[in-house]
């Protein structure tokens, strides 16, 4: 009986992991950053050939508007083009997956004001090209 009572005691110690999860991190603002794009094809921000990988480089703009818990929504701009796109936390607080018209994102939280931005997309999509390019996005400090 006190072997039973002595467990029972270290099990109510033990932290609990969902308990002391981090809280979900605000990415309400803008962000920039600019990087190197491989596209067989033309997207909405960059032209290139079908047949021929083209390596552009691109600036790229996210202005996130709102956020909901786990859930993100805003822009993405570029000189040639504006796209309103969602986004979700992962449990780790740290990935995010969205999706627009044509592709798939994957952001990996860096620090509160550094993410890297990966962008993939297949000829399945309305424009028919082939996308694939991850780089840096640093928050805008007004």
């Amino acid at each position: 009986m006190k072997r039973s009572i002595a467990v029972a005691a270290m099990l109510l110690m033990m932290p609990v992991g969902a308990g002391a999860q981090d809280a979900i991190p605000a990415l309400k603002g803008t962000w920039l950053g600019t990087g190197k794009i491989l596209l067989f094809g033309t997207t909405e921000h960059l032209s290139g050939l079908p047949q021929n990988a083209v390596v552009r480089d691109l600036e790229v703009t996210h202005t996130v508007t709102g956020q909901d818990g786990r859930l993100i929504w805003g822009t993405t701009s570029s000189a040639n083009n504006d796209s309103k796109e969602p986004f979700a936390w992962a449990s780790d607080n740290k990935t995010i997956e969205g999706v627009d018209s044509d592709g798939y994102y994957r952001i990996t939280l860096m620090s509160a004001d550094r993410f890297e931005k990966c962008y993939v997309q297949n000829a399945t999509g309305p424009r028919h090209a082939i996308v694939a390019t991850c780089f840096m996005m640093d928050r805008v400090k007004n």
